[in-house]
């Protein structure tokens, strides 16, 4: 069994609304030293593949096809093998 992490983000090139919006907010709470924020998404993901290997590939084309938009967004993910022991702490 395999943890997974996967954060996405905006590439750099796109303009990021949402995170100028809580940088802003940030300003008027007194935190003026906030020069720049960019929001992203963050998932947690339990898979039970075969192996690293395996939980790589399938990964990285869950975020291709559906968890990220190619198009704007970038993706990486970190990966760590789930002893037997732990995994019914997991779920």
């Amino acid at each position: 069994m395999y943890h997974a992490r996967i954060y996405v983000t905006l590439k750099a090139t796109v303009n990021d609304p949402q995170g100028n919006t809580i940088r802003d907010a940030l300003h008027s709470l007194g935190f003026t030293h906030v020069e720049a924020v960019r929001a992203g998404k963050y998932m947690d993901l339990l898979l039970t593949a075969d192996s690293e290997e395996d939980s790589r590939r399938e990964i990285t084309e869950m975020c291709r096809k559906l968890l990220a938009n190619p198009v704007i967004e970038d993706f990486q993910f970190e990966l760590e093998e789930v002893p037997p022991d732990e995994t019914s702490q997991q779920a």
